[in-house]
């Protein structure tokens, strides 16, 4: 499920930066979680939609005007994963100038529900 999250931000970003994707991780000083951030260097996502890009089957007018690909419903999946492994995604201005999306997650024995099921 965690790959699964990393590759649709990943595939995102790419699909809107103009050059350049940053992906990082850090450990928050706030306790005991992860942090993802998925940088790139596109023209971000507006402040009034950046709530509705997680919502199903939504993409805004330039991802359609950029490129054919796509259902919308990438990044409703990675809200979804990290609802499910108790944490949270949001999307904001990255340093790189474009959007920076992050995912919080549990660190350590707080984390469940991300790792394939042990057969």
């Amino acid at each position: 499920m965690l790959a699964r999250l990393v590759r649709n931000l990943a595939d995102n970003a790419a699909r809107h930066a103009r050059s350049r994707v940053r992906i990082s991780t850090a450990v928050s000083s706030d306790g005991p979680w992860g942090v993802l951030h998925v940088d790139d260097d596109g023209s971000g996502v507006p402040v009034g939609e950046r709530d509705r890009v997680f919502e199903r089957f939504v993409r805004l007018d330039e991802a359609r005007a950029r490129d054919a690909g796509g259902s919308g419903l990438g990044l409703a999946i990675v809200r979804g994963i990290a609802e499910a492994g108790g944490g949270s995604v949001a999307v904001s201005d990255s340093p790189l100038g474009g959007a920076r999306f992050t995912v919080t997650l549990p660190a350590g024995e707080e984390a469940s529900g991300l790792a394939a099921p042990r057969t």
